[in-house]
C-alpha cells in the first residue's frame, strides 16, 4: 500500500523511535509545524491503513510502527522497478549508477556489494 508523501514523512519519524507520544511527533516536524489535529489525523490514517499501532498508558498513547521501514522500502522499489524498469533490475540498476551522483568510493562500495551477493549466490 502506497502512502501519501504527509504519511511517509510521519512515518520516517515513527520508525526513527521504538514508541512515540503525539507531541514528540508534533516536535519531529520543523517550523512551522503541523496543528496537532493535522497529525493527529495523519496519524489515524495511518493506524486505519495498519502502518501504526499503539499502548493506552492513562491517557497517553504511544505510537509505534507495524510495518518496518525496511519492508515498505523494498516493496516500494519493486513496484517502481516493475512500473518504470519494465520490470528489470538490471534496467534499473543502469539507470541508477548511471543517473545517480556517486562518488567514485561510492561506486566501489556499491560494486563490493554486488561481488559478495554474487559469492553468496
Amino acid at each position: 500500500m502506497k502512502l501519501t508523501t504527509a504519511e511517509e514523512q510521519l512515518m520516517q519519524y515513527i520508525w526513527k523511535r521504538d514508541k512515540i507520544v503525539l507531541k514528540d511527533l508534533i516536535d519531529s516536524y520543523s517550523d512551522p509545524k503541523p496543528a496537532k489535529t493535522t497529525v493527529a489525523t495523519t496519524v489515524k490514517k495511518l493506524i486505519d491503513k495498519g502502518f501504526v499501532g499503539y499502548d493506552e498508558i492513562g491517557n497517553t498513547r504511544l505510537y509505534f510502527a507495524i510495518v518496518k521501514k525496511e519492508n515498505y522500502f523494498s516493496k516500494q522499489m519493486k513496484n517502481m522497478i516493475k512500473h518504470f524498469f519494465d520490470n528489470s533490475t538490471s534496467q534499473f540498476a543502469s539507470f541508477f549508477a548511471k543517473e545517480a551522483t556517486l562518488t567514485k568510493d561510492e561506486l566501489q562500495k556499491l560494486r563490493d556489494l554486488i561481488d559478495d551477493e554474487l559469492k553468496n549466490k
